[in-house]
């Protein structure tokens, strides 16, 4: 039976979808519909040094520099010493720049948090500066970065919030580090990727993939040091991938070198690991029971059977979609669920 869970300080869960933003689809397709007009920040922007890595299965390592890009967000009202850093990701397909990741940072900063919108291996103004694309579980990028984003937040501790995938890749760099975030906040995050790919690939759901399909092959096809061959071929002609799965079976899981696809989403699902009672930050994971691409199976059976070791709020909504959570009440400029999570992130801090 679906049910509706969230931790005592929590009241409330979900109030109800805001006007005329009903029923999943909706929710998940609101910013898309109808854009928020959201003020300049005057971010900065910030390069972090990547080790060279092949371009491609068993080429050479590129020699020329490699970096990540993030774009840093003042706290406003400025602040002389803001009480902590937030690196914010972005989800499949997305970066820095997605209507919902500057609507949450500006959120945070407008709190007095500072503020780093972090773009993985490709994405979004960072596609010049890094071969090759991102995966559920890319520590070998991630976990450098982030110790060098928590030197420039020191003394103040790092925070980590992800969206959709975004938040998958957080958890995955938590579980290899746990003491490295002060906190986590992962919004409609896949914890069990195979359910996720079946999901995204049932008939109902056949656009959604195929705009994510398409800005996919779109980013590996941009790649500016140059594509393999092989993989050139197998994203063209009648054998292209025409799902999400086929798409990491051709390109994601052998760009991290996972021998299948299967054997990438077994171990780049964090599901079985935070099950086990696998020490974490303080965590909380927000999801909707009616989320349209990613299934709440996995985050309720986490919510039923998380053991006491397990340092994690879970909350889940009877609706909001994937990552929508447009609820009654809103402000003209932030979500019930970006609310949620800056309300948690104060709570860890006090």
């Amino acid at each position: 039976m679906l049910r509706e869970v969230g931790p005592p300080w929590l009241g409330s869960p979900w109030p109800g979808p805001r006007w005329p933003w009903w029923g999943p689809d909706l929710q998940t397709l609101r910013d898309t519909l109808w854009p928020l007009r959201l003020p300049e920040e005057g971010a900065a922007t910030v390069r972090f040094p990547l080790d060279p890595i092949p371009s491609a299965p068993g080429a050479a390592p590129l020699q020329q520099p490699q970096a990540l890009v993030g774009l840093s967000v003042a706290p406003a009202p400025a602040t002389a010493t803001p009480p902590a850093l937030v690196v914010l990701l972005h989800g499949l397909g997305g970066s820095s720049e997605a209507r919902g990741v500057r609507r949450l940072g500006q959120t945070m900063a407008g709190a007095g948090f500072g503020v780093l919108r972090l773009n993985l291996r490709g994405a979004g103004p960072g596609r010049p500066l890094a071969a090759g694309t991102y995966a559920a579980a890319c520590n070998r990028d991630l976990l450098p970065v982030l110790h060098q984003i928590a030197a420039l937040a020191a003394p103040a501790p790092l925070l980590g919030v992800g969206l959709s995938l975004g938040g998958t890749v957080l958890l995955n760099a938590a579980l290899a580090e746990p003491g490295l975030l002060a906190g986590l906040v992962c919004v409609s995050s896949p914890l069990d990727l195979a359910a996720c790919s079946d999901q995204i690939g049932r008939p109902r759901n056949r656009l959604y993939q195929r705009w994510l399909l398409r800005r996919l092959i779109a980013l590996t096809q941009d790649d500016p040091f140059g594509l393999d061959p092989a993989e050139q071929a197998r994203l063209q002609g009648p054998g292209a991938p025409g799902s999400i799965r086929a798409f990491d079976a051709a390109i994601t899981a052998p760009r991290w070198g996972y021998p299948s696809v299967e054997a990438y989403y077994r171990d780049a699902s964090p599901l079985q690991r935070l099950l086990a009672g696998a020490p974490l930050p303080p965590t909380l994971l927000v999801h909707s029971l009616d989320d349209p691409w990613v299934p709440a199976t996995a985050t309720q059976q986490l919510a039923a059977a998380a053991p006491a070791a397990l340092c994690a709020d879970v909350v889940l909504t009877a609706g909001g979609g994937h990552n929508g959570f447009h609820a009654r009440g809103d402000g003209p400029s932030a979500t019930w669920a970006d609310q949620l999570t800056l309300r948690w992130l104060q709570r860890q801090l006090s």
